[in-house]
């Protein structure tokens, strides 16, 4: 792969994972304690704000695994390595790239 294709690789990745930041730093209140008080909120709005506060807790776990699998797509660039696969040492296909930046395994081997 050529290094412009590399440079934009890596620019997407970068701009990818702070776009992940942003969204995990705005969502960071939902994720927190839901309060009682029973004065204000009856039982199936608490409810409602539990699962609400799971969904937001779900969406914080995957969020910060695409960001570890974005800082070791980023390392693998540094590294030279970007773009083989981690089993076979084959070369990733660009369109699994473009699809998916943070691909560690070929076509063959994601089987």
């Amino acid at each position: 792969m050529n290094s412009h294709i590399m440079k934009r690789y890596a620019a997407l990745l970068r701009r990818r994972l702070q776009d992940l930041e942003a969204l995990d730093a705005q969502s960071a209140e939902s994720r927190g304690p839901v309060e009682l008080d029973q004065q204000s909120v009856g039982r199936l709005s608490r409810m409602d704000a539990m699962q609400a506060q799971a969904m937001a807790q779900e969406t914080h776990r995957r969020r910060v695994l695409e960001m570890r699998r974005i800082g070791l797509a980023l390392r693998r660039i540094e590294d030279d390595d970007f773009g083989w696969c981690v089993r076979c040492g084959e070369a990733i296909p660009e369109g699994r790239l473009e699809i998916d930046l943070a691909a560690t395994l070929c076509v063959t081997c994601a089987r």
